[in-house]
């Protein structure tokens, strides 16, 4: 198993692919436009003070630790737009082999299922690509719409994680989901996730 990057993954539509210098102008006012809606599930730093990285920063960080195997930060297209992102990490080898998903939706595109291909995308390259053997993915309680993500892949509630992530200023409870390798079909393209998916989801499925 090799950690290529930089990386792009594909289902119709929707493109997941590294963040670019030329992407800045979009990504703020992406985030701009959906600060509000994105504020309640934000992790924040609690000796920050609340400010976010610079484009600059973020691209550079997010550039250094994929290449360095240590995540995989993508941003989410949809029809070549930028829409939101999707990172997987810190990537954990050896006896581990694990990886911590997380992501964000345009208050647009929320719904539409993009969100739900974007991290089968993911989960399926780290099973079939990286050779992880679990991803986890943690929740908000009160986070429905992302509740209704970790449903529809099948990933297995664990419970609750009492104070676990700084989020919008305050230490907050989060429920734990995971998926380990041995619970996907997959076939030879590499895809077991994202195929379970459409199968079950055919209104997600993509336009042809």
């Amino acid at each position: 198993m090799v950690h290529v990057w930089p990386l792009a993954l594909h289902d119709a539509e929707v493109t997941l692919r590294p963040l670019r210098r030329r992407d800045r102008g979009e990504f703020e006012r992406l985030r701009q436009r959906n600060a509000g809606w994105l504020r309640p599930w934000d992790a924040t730093d609690p000796e920050g003070g609340g400010v976010p990285l610079p484009f600059r920063t973020l691209r550079r960080w997010n550039e250094s630790q994929a290449r360095l195997g240590a995540s995989l930060p993508l941003v989410i297209c949809v029809d070549g737009r930028l829409a939101g992102q999707i990172t997987a990490g810190p990537l954990q080898y050896g006896a581990l082999r694990s990886a911590v998903l997380g992501y964000w939706i345009d208050r647009g595109r929320a719904g539409r299922g993009v969100v739900p291909r974007a991290a089968a995308l993911v989960i399926d390259h780290l099973f079939a690509e990286l050779g992880m053997h679990r991803v986890e993915v943690t929740v908000r309680p009160e986070n429905a719409a992302s509740l209704r993500v970790v449903q529809k892949l099948h990933l297995r509630s664990e419970g609750m994680r009492r104070a676990a992530i700084h989020v919008d200023g305050a230490w907050r409870d989060h429920l734990v989901f995971a998926l380990t390798a041995e619970e996907v079909t997959t076939g030879d393209d590499g895809r077991g996730v994202l195929r379970r998916l459409h199968r079950e989801f055919p209104s997600d499925t993509p336009r042809t």
